[in-house]
């Protein structure tokens, strides 16, 4: 799937590695641009203070992410300047909408890919993140340029919410629904692809113990092993 240069606008190292690493992989092996902005350092989320504490896990989320892009091929990165993840309901700092404005007329994506409204799992900071490149898209993006939200099927509702449901990950009415034949970009990950995303998710140590250890590498294949966009605006050419 060619979606020409790509721009991702994200809120937390991981968000972009679970939804969009294949595509983003993908990309850059065909030789497009790809950019991937994230708004936050994920300062906020530690899940065992002894092992990770907080005031270190701004530094430890940002080497993971690093070492995540780098398996992935993806050498252009972009934090936003200011912004710190505080919790799941904390609104973000309002100057990042400004910053992405500037990163979408800088780059000039063909295709730009981020959280829908809901913010996929519900969290402020994702919604926030979703507005801002939402209407950055609508100001700075070219001429043919598209703007993809990531959803899921129905098909994967079933398949895997009930067993995701101990992780509190999602809040209510999350994570959004849509159904196949509407769905844009539906992205069989090629094995290769796959398991540089398996890899990729796995540097985020910090983020994945609990899930890895109940699901393990088979599980986690199965979980990352399509990635889904629906068309959410485009540009007149």
């Amino acid at each position: 799937m060619d979606l020409g240069n790509l721009l991702g606008i994200w809120a937390h190292p991981d968000d972009d590695i679970y939804l969009s690493s294949g595509l983003m992989a993908a990309g850059a092996d065909a030789g497009r641009r790809v950019v991937d902005v994230t708004a936050t350092r994920g300062e906020g989320g530690s899940m065992d203070h002894d092992r990770w504490p907080p005031e270190q896990m701004g530094q430890i989320r940002t080497a993971e992410l690093m070492a995540s892009l780098d398996i992935l091929g993806v050498t252009e990165h972009r934090f936003l300047e200011g912004l710190v993840d505080e919790d799941m309901d904390a609104p973000l700092d309002e100057g990042g909408a400004a910053q992405i404005a500037h990163i979408m007329r800088e780059v000039q994506p063909h295709s730009v890919l981020t959280f829908g409204p809901e913010g996929m799992t519900g969290h402020r900071g994702h919604k926030d993140v979703c507005r801002w490149a939402t209407d950055a898209f609508h100001r700075e993006a070219p001429p043919g340029a598209r703007l993809y939200y990531a959803t899921y099927p129905p098909e994967f509702h079933e398949a895997w919410m009930e067993r995701l449901e101990p992780f509190e990950i999602f809040r209510p009415g999350t994570p959004p629904m849509t159904p196949l034949d509407e769905i844009e970009i539906d992205f069989v990950l090629p094995p290769d692809v796959l398991e540089r995303k398996l890899a990729a998710i796995k540097a985020h140590e910090s983020q994945i113990e609990a899930l890895l250890h109940v699901f393990g590498d088979d599980g986690f294949r199965a979980f990352m092993a399509t990635e889904y966009f629906r068309l959410a605006a485009e540009k007149e050419a």
